[in-house]
C-alpha cells in the first residue's frame, strides 16, 4: 500500500548552492537566455493546462510527471528547490495533496505568484455558495500573500471532509485556466491577449467535457458506483452517480491503512448486491483490499475502471479526461 503521509522536505542550503553552481545549464527551469516565462507545476496535470495557455511563450516544468510517482509522498530534491526558486509562476493543487510544493516555496524564498487549484472548488471550506464571478475575479486568493511571505502553510494540510482531487472537476479547472491566463498576462503584458485567447479556447473545450458528463447524467443518474479511493468522485458526482462505497473503506485505502474487517464485510455485501454498475480503482496505488475488490467485481461481472492521478504519457489534460469520461460512460452501458 502506498503511504499517503506527505514527506517532510529537508534540504541543506549548502547542497542547493552546490547544485545551483553546477546545474544552471541543465536545470529544467534554467533558460540560458530564454525569455519565456518559467512555470513550475506540482504535477503534469497542471503542467498540461499551463502549456496549453502559455504555448510557445512559456517553459513548463512539472515536478511530478510519472505514473510511478505519488504526489502525496513525493520527496523533493535540491534540484526541485532550484527550479522553484527560478519560477515566474507556481501552480499547485493544494489541500495537502502536494505539500512538498509549499515546503519548496518556503525553502526557496520565491516571490513568484502561486495558483492553488483547490481554492477554486465550490467544496473548498469557505467557498460554499460563492459565485463563479468571485472566482473569475481572483477573490479566492486570500492565501496568495502567505506564499509570498513564506509562512509554514499549515493551512494546506489535508482538510477533513474535503476531497482534494479537484482536477477531476472540469468546472474547477476552468477557473484555474482563467487564473493561469491572468497571472501570465500580469507577468508579460505584451502577450496578455494571446494568453487570454488560448485560455478561452481551452475553457471552451473543457466545457465540452462537462457536456459529455451531462450526457452520462441524463442516461444514468442515480446508478451506483464503488470507488476504492475518492479520486474520481467530483467527476462521478457531476455525472449524477451515487457513491455506494463505505466511507471508512475509501478513507483507509487512501491513507494506506488496513480496512477494518467489518467495513470489508460491508463492502463485500455491497459489491454482491447486484446494484453496483461500475468499480473504479486508483491505478497508481494498490493493496490487498483493492485486489480483493477487483476480484469481487470480476466475480459479480461488474466493470472495473482504472483511473490515475497523473497524466499518462502522451496525453493532454483534455484527452485524458475525455478518455476517463468515455470509459465511465461505456462501463455503464454494458
Amino acid at each position: 500500500m502506498t503511504s499517503r503521509v506527505p514527506a517532510l522536505l529537508a534540504l541543506s542550503v549548502g547542497s542547493v548552492l552546490v547544485l545551483a553552481g553546477c546545474a544552471t545549464a541543465t536545470s529544467p527551469a534554467a533558460g540560458g537566455g530564454d525569455d519565456r516565462l518559467k512555470v513550475v507545476a506540482s504535477t503534469n496535470v497542471y503542467g498540461s493546462l499551463a502549456q496549453a495557455v502559455g504555448g510557445d511563450d512559456v517553459e513548463v516544468t512539472s515536478i511530478v510527471n510519472s505514473l510511478s510517482q505519488d504526489p502525496h509522498s513525493y520527496e523533493a530534491s535540491a534540484r526541485d528547490q532550484l527550479t522553484v526558486s527560478q519560477a515566474d509562476l507556481v501552480i499547485e493543487n493544494g489541500g495537502g495533496y502536494d505539500a512538498f510544493v509549499d515546503a519548496l516555496i518556503d525553502a526557496s524564498g520565491t516571490t513568484a505568484p502561486v495558483i492553488t487549484a483547490v481554492e477554486y472548488s465550490h467544496d473548498y471550506p469557505g467557498n460554499e455558495g460563492h459565485s463563479d464571478d468571485a472566482h473569475a475575479e481572483g477573490d479566492s486568493h486570500a492565501e496568495e500573500d502567505d506564499h509570498v511571505e513564506g509562512d509554514d502553510h499549515a493551512g494546506h494540510d489535508h482538510i477533513e471532509g474535503f476531497n482534494e482531487h479537484v482536477w477531476y472537476d472540469p468546472h474547477t479547472m476552468e477557473h484555474v485556466v482563467e487564473d493561469i491566463a491572468h497571472e501570465l498576462g500580469d507577468l508579460d503584458a505584451a502577450k496578455a491577449d494571446t494568453f487570454e485567447a488560448n485560455a478561452k479556447k481551452l475553457i471552451d473545450r473543457i466545457a465540452g467535457l462537462e457536456t459529455s458528463v451531462e450526457k452520462i447524467k441524463a442516461d444514468h443518474a442515480g446508478e451506483k458506483i464503488f470507488v476504492t479511493e475518492p479520486v474520481p468522485l467530483y467527476l462521478t458526482a457531476a455525472a449524477g452517480l451515487e457513491n455506494a462505497t463505505p466511507e471508512a473503506f475509501s478513507e483507509a485505502v487512501e491513507e494506506g491503512q488496513d480496512v477494518p474487517p467489518a467495513t470489508m464485510l460491508e463492502a463485500t455485501k455491497i459489491l454482491g448486491s447486484g446494484e453496483v454498475r461500475t468499480v473504479i480503482v486508483n491505478a497508481q496505488t494498490g493493496g490487498a483490499e483493492t485486489s480483493e475488490v477487483e476480484g469481487l467485481a470480476t466475480k459479480a461481472d461488474i466493470p472495473v475502471l482504472k483511473f490515475t492521478e497523473l497524466l499518462p504519457d502522451g496525453l493532454t489534460y483534455l484527452e485524458w479526461m475525455q478518455q476517463n469520461i468515455d470509459e465511465l460512460a461505456g462501463s455503464l452501458t454494458r
